[in-house]
């Protein structure tokens, strides 16, 4: 009996263990096979009727979700981002098209203007005595401002038109190694004119508040068509609006827009940077195109006016013509910054 029982409880223990090993067996069939309707079971179906398609795949990865990698940093898990292509329409579509006839226009209606109406000369006749109008400080924080952005709007149109205008005539290799060099100074230039910048704002902003004579200035454009002498302190309605709007605004635009592409190390994401560079070329396209109006009434414009801010010293003549109200105080040992 004892016989029986300890043959029939090893049939048992043999049997179960037979059981386990069948249902261990069976396993990795049933994973092998992937359950109907699943993305892995859809992307193998999709393989033998469509080859090389993998169309979900690449609509996961441009979805602008994270997925997985090893690399740390903001935005490192998303592959591809999308609106990138939309960043990169408007760059070489609206702002190049457009930017470009701008910076074309404006300077030939000036060129124009100067043809048909000539520089502003003096009526009357020279002096020989001069007054101080601008010191050595003020000029050197002028001329700082001024080749600083002359650096960087040459640089910054070589990058943004060079593929249309310079490619055809330098090829691919000399104008990589023109726009190489031109992405140097401009990332290298572009902090030192912000600086510039903050100086010319402190040191200028104090005579640039609008007061009741600029509206004699507005309703006679300045004496700029019709030649008449239109009085104003130290500086004019036209040299002031330049700073608030140009030197102040844009410039700062520009100046804070160039500084976050200039370090993106910190923390800033791809719309980030590519919001910064539409901003970035948008304000310093218009701030180009107004600077054109301050050069050519700071050159050939106005007879005089570059002296000024080459020496530092205007003829009396000059002085009571244009800025009278600035030449009575300072006449009168008055700071002179009406």
């Amino acid at each position: 009996m004892r016989n029986f029982f300890m043959r029939s409880q090893g049939g048992g223990v043999f049997a179960a263990l037979l059981l386990v090993l069948l249902w261990a067996a069976a396993l990795p069939l049933q994973a092998a096979e992937p359950p109907p309707g699943s993305s892995a079971a859809e992307q193998a179906q999709r393989q033998v009727e469509r080859p090389l398609n993998n169309a979900p795949v690449w609509r996961a990865v441009r979805s602008g979700e994270a997925h997985l990698t090893t690399v740390r940093g903001p935005e490192t898990a998303v592959l591809i981002q999308s609106e990138g292509n939309t960043w990169r329409q408007l760059r070489n579509g609206p702002i190049t098209r457009y930017g470009g006839w701008l910076l074309i226009l404006v300077p030939a209606a000036i060129l124009l203007f100067w043809l048909v109406r000539g520089a502003m000369k003096l009526h009357g006749t020279p002096s020989g005595r001069t007054v101080k109008r601008f010191s050595g400080f003020e000029r050197f924080v002028h001329w700082g401002t001024a080749i600083s952005f002359v650096l960087l709007a040459v640089t910054g149109l070589a990058i943004l038109f060079g593929k249309h205008v310079l490619l055809p005539v330098l090829g691919h290799g000399a104008l990589g190694g023109v726009l190489t060099a031109g992405k140097l100074v401009h990332n290298y230039v572009g902090p030192l004119f912000g600086v510039f910048i903050v100086l010319m704002i402190l040191t200028f902003v104090r005579d640039n508040f609008w007061q009741a004579v600029d509206g004699v200035w507005i309703r006679r454009a300045g004496g700029l068509f019709g030649g008449e002498h239109v009085p104003s302190g130290r500086f004019n309605f036209g040299e002031k609006t330049w700073f608030w709007i140009g030197v102040t605004l844009l410039g700062l635009i520009v100046v804070v827009s160039g500084l976050v592409m200039d370090f993106p190390n910190y923390g800033w994401e791809r719309s980030d940077m590519q919001t910064a560079n539409v901003v970035h070329a948008v304000a310093a396209i218009v701030l180009l195109a107004l600077s054109f109006g301050h050069i050519y009434m700071g050159t050939v414009g106005m007879e005089g006016a570059y002296r000024a801010m080459r020496t530092g010293f205007v003829d009396e003549t000059w002085a009571k013509e244009h800025h009278e109200l600035w030449y009575q105080e300072a006449k009168s040992g008055k700071p002179g910054r009406s």
